[in-house]
Order: structure tokens, then sequence, then C-alpha cells
């Protein structure tokens, strides 16, 4: 389903299930797509668990851009997408969340549009070799509890256990996270059943 946003359209992808239990809305990182590895993963772990997943194609991705542009911006286009597909499952508990880039946005906007929880994929902490611009402050911030799943070898950084609720690092995973994406799915598919309705 494409849905309208103030920076143009964004592209949802919805894999339902009867009698869903939750609603996990994920996205993707600055350059990547709905089909990584990890994303799928999650998506094939959250549905044997009963959880509706909608995975959005932001508008700058659809329009063709690498750069996600200003944070404020990403935050408006992500919020409407949120808005509409809150409105199509009202009765459902959400959490929602990204890989990379993706992961920033929902922590942004997690407590904005009325989110339980957040799973961030491959949290950037800080640009590669910069370790002096810490976004731990995102993390921090959300207001909500937040899952961190990263790999001991992004160059990306990796967050401090103080700083989100539940931190998993795997070793051996860079920031892809493609050497064992089935794990990854575990991992968020046994977190995201604690925000869950009976």
């Amino acid at each position: 389903m494409e849905i309208e946003t103030p920076r143009g359209p964004a592209l949802v992808e919805v894999d339902e299930v009867k009698r869903a239990r939750l609603l996990l809305v994920m996205t993707h990182g600055s350059a990547g797509t709905v089909d990584a590895p990890d994303l799928l993963a999650v998506r094939d772990a959250a549905l044997a668990a009963k959880v509706t997943v909608a995975r959005v194609t932001q508008p700058f991705r659809l329009a063709g851009a690498r750069a996600p542009g200003s944070p404020e911006r990403q935050d408006e286009a992500w919020a409407a997408v949120l808005a509409v597909l809150r409105a199509r499952w009202p009765r459902l508990p959400l959490v929602q969340g990204g890989r990379s880039n993706g992961a920033r946005v929902a922590c942004r906007t997690a407590k904005a549009v009325g989110a339980s929880a957040v799973v961030a994929l491959a949290f950037p902490l800080h640009p590669p070799g910069r370790p002096e611009r810490s976004r731990a402050d995102e993390l921090r911030g959300a207001g909500v509890d937040v899952l961190v799943v990263n790999g001991d070898r992004d160059p990306f950084g990796v967050p401090e256990e103080g700083d989100t609720t539940r931190l998993v690092v795997l070793p051996g995973e860079g920031h892809d996270l493609k050497k064992d994406p089935a794990r990854v799915g575990e991992i968020v598919a046994e977190w995201i059943a604690g925000y869950a309705r009976p």
C-alpha cells in the first residue's frame, strides 16, 4: 500500500496474520531496502509469533535518494505513515523499529506515534571512526523500552548497556547483521512477545 506523507509517498508492505497480537512496523537503513536479510528474518519470526508486520520504504528511498535528509523531515514522514497504520489496526499494541538509520527514526518518534517499544537493529552509535559524535541520546530519549541488536564488528559502534533496555551483541557480525539473520529474528520475536496482547 502507498501512503502519502508531507515528504512524498511511502510504500508499505504488510504481512497480516489472523488474530494478531501485535503490530510491528519496521524500516530500512539509509541506503538499504526492506528486503535486507535481517529485516526479512525479523518479519518471518514475528509472523510465526502471531504478529502483523508492516515494512515501510520511506519516501526518500522511494524517490531514489540515498540520503534521508534532515531528521525532522524524516520523522514527519514517519509519523504520517504510522498515523495511517495505527488507524487501520487501532486495537493492536505497536512496536516499531528499523535497521541503522531506520532505528534512529524509530527511537526519535516512538512516544509521538504511541509505540510501546522500539527494535533497533545495527543502531549506528556514531559515524565510522568518529566516536566523539555519539547518537546515544536518541536511544536514551526514546521514552519507551528499546531492544538493540548489534554486531561486535560494527564500524558504527555498539551502544552501552545503560543506553538501552536490552542490548544483544552478536559475535562476528558487522553492520549488515547478515551472518545469521535467523538468530536476529529469534531475538526480536522473543522480546516483542512481552508487548503483545494475550
